[in-house]
């Protein structure tokens, strides 16, 4: 009896990696769930800031990184972005490299804290850390960067917001990524 081997489904990136059917599930399914946080408001906890919520629509950006590696969380991250850019809301209008790149960026950083920490308990916690950072540096400093928001408006954001959406992004990722990791 011949052994036949077949190859499994997937598809190959612009550099020849591949890149499976249930990556590309994952990214998508993680990217519907940002888009629906932010479309029905679920992404914004009211916070005592002086912008009065906190987001976790970058949560699932950082899950799929953590779960499924850089090149999913990019691409996650970057339907977040795409929704962000088509979405404007408020004094920032609808620039890619504003509302985009950070995003993407997200998946990236995570996933390579992630694997820093991976063999210590503190992985998952310090991608969480490291993901906020980057959506919110990112965004508010590419922001004041081009000119759309003063300095001082960014820096007072980030110093009085960062720290609430850190620990609210710290607690969902270790809860989401032990449930995961015990389903794995």
């Amino acid at each position: 009896m011949q052994e036949v081997q077949t190859e499994n489904k997937a598809t190959r990136n612009t550099t020849g990696q591949r890149i499976s059917t249930r990556k590309m599930a994952v990214a998508g399914m993680l990217g519907a769930v940002a888009i629906v946080l932010s479309v029905t408001g679920l992404g914004m906890i009211p916070m005592p800031t002086l912008a009065g919520r906190a987001t976790i629509m970058h949560v699932p950006v950082i899950l799929a990184a953590i779960l499924e590696g850089p090149v999913v969380g990019a691409f996650t991250g970057f339907i977040f972005g795409l929704y962000s850019f088509m979405t404007p809301v408020g004094a920032i209008p609808a620039d890619p490299i504003v509302r985009i790149l950070p995003r993407i960026l997200i998946g990236v950083t995570s996933y390579y804290t992630f694997a820093l920490f991976r063999r210590s308990n503190i992985g998952a916690a310090a991608a969480a850390i490291v993901g906020t950072l980057t959506n919110t540096i990112g965004y508010l400093g590419l922001a004041s960067l081009i000119g759309y928001m003063p300095w001082a408006a960014s820096l007072t954001v980030m110093v009085t917001q960062m720290p609430f959406e850190m620990v609210l992004a710290v607690i969902l990722i270790v809860v989401l990524n032990k449930a995961f990791a015990r389903r794995g």
